[in-house]
């Protein structure tokens, strides 16, 4: 049968109190924004709950698909709905969506009732209890089973009535932008994109900046972010890319500084000018994908260097994980099978034989001296001639 509404049920928005309609409206946003790329689908919110309307003739799978990519929902329903509380007419839905929603009628289930509608004359127990007899003398095949069923059947009276039954599970989380926007340092591994899918699980809207250097990295290399980026995109939304080119401040630290400190020194730059255009873009913080020991950049003595340069916090969703869990992560989002392309991203052209792995912040600072006379000039032109795209899901 082809439905023509789902419910959208959310869970954490809910405890938002006084600011609950602030999150929903954000939600329902959401939802709209993404469904726009498949049709014309009217979203609405009315009483805890989220309907999405969906237009003539449309795509079933792309939709359970888009809605399942939207954080803030945990779970969502194909729903039968009619536009009365009538008695007769609930009835009716009941027995008209059993027989066009099960192919088999010989299972056990369970019957629901949420009662919007507290003025409504029958309790929801006595709902659930009615309409579970009504399916009995229907369907002589089924039967009820309050412990184990293999169906739960759920009917909902408001100022209309839906019923459905088992649905599709969400990914939770908080609506993107709800939480502020972020600047995210995305390269071309398997880290970055899933911190960039972390914290906008929970609510952060994503700006990114990829660190190019042609000629030592060629297009294969900047087409794999961009790609990388149009993944997550399919769950963060549009993406303002900011690419920068990065060769002469490499080229530049790697002639005048320590081979040992290269990598800690390239980094310090890139959050530099990372925060700056974050600043530029009205972002909140800077995202990493750094996971605390997995390289000689992310040891404890490293990310202090590094974050000696900011201002503004850095967030580090991953900080805690193993290259498991990440790696399973980044399969489950999409982004895995791209990340392992063989193309080297910047950071992995100048790699010293090596590198400290605990630097002490002032003989780093010291060597940045070493660069004064004209890193400032090279940092603003990088900035200035940076290449914006704007990135969406295909």
């Amino acid at each position: 049968m082809e439905y023509k509404s789902f419910l959208v049920k959310y869970a954490e928005i809910g405890l938002k109190g006084k600011n609950r309609s602030y999150f929903e409206d954000c939600l329902v946003n959401q939802i709209r924004q993404n469904l726009s790329m498949l049709g014309e689908y009217k979203v609405t919110k009315e009483q805890g709950r989220i309907y999405v309307d969906c237009p003539e003739g449309y795509d079933y799978d792309d939709t359970v698909d888009c809605l399942s990519k939207i954080f803030g929902i945990v779970g969502f329903m194909p729903v039968m709905e009619i536009p009365t509380t009538d008695w007769d007419a609930i009835c009716k839905l009941a027995v008209d969506f059993v027989e066009q929603s099960f192919a088999e009628k010989n299972f056990t289930f369970k019957m629901f009732c949420k009662r919007g509608d507290k003025n409504y004359p029958m309790t929801s127990p006595e709902i659930a209890c009615e309409l579970g007899g009504v399916l009995l003398e229907h369907f002589p095949g089924l039967s009820v089973d309050v412990h184990n069923p293999d169906k739960s059947i759920t009917v909902e009276v408001r100022s209309h009535a839906y019923i459905y039954s088992d649905g599709y599970k969400g990914i939770g989380g908080m609506p993107v932008g709800c939480n502020g926007k972020a600047m995210l340092l995305l390269s071309g591994g398997i880290d970055s994109p899933v911190a960039g899918y972390m914290i906008a699980k929970r609510g952060v809207a994503i700006d990114a900046t990829y660190f190019d250097a042609p000629p030592y990295t060629n297009e294969r290399a900047r087409q794999k972010v961009i790609d990388l980026a149009k993944q997550i995109s399919k769950y963060v939304g549009p993406i303002k890319l900011n690419i920068i080119n990065f060769t002469e401040i490499q080229m530049y630290i790697y002639e005048t500084c320590p081979h040992e400190e290269l990598t800690i020194l390239m980094r310090r730059y890139m959050m530099r000018i990372a925060e700056e255009i974050a600043n530029r873009s009205n972002c909140l913080a800077l995202i990493t994908g750094e996971s605390l020991g997995q390289v000689a950049s992310q040891t404890m003595q490293s990310l202090n260097c590094t974050n000696a340069v900011c201002k503004m916090p850095v967030y580090r969703p991953l900080i805690g994980f193993d290259k498991s869990e990440i790696v399973e992560i980044s399969q489950r989002i999409g982004t895995f099978e791209t990340s392992i392309l063989p193309y080297e991203d910047c950071c992995t052209i100048y790699v010293a034989k090596h590198p400290v792995t605990k630097p002490i912040l002032h003989i780093i600072e010291h060597s940045e001296t070493l660069l004064a006379e004209k890193i400032d000039d090279m940092v603003a032109r990088a900035i200035d001639e940076r290449t914006i795209m704007r990135i969406k899901p295909e």
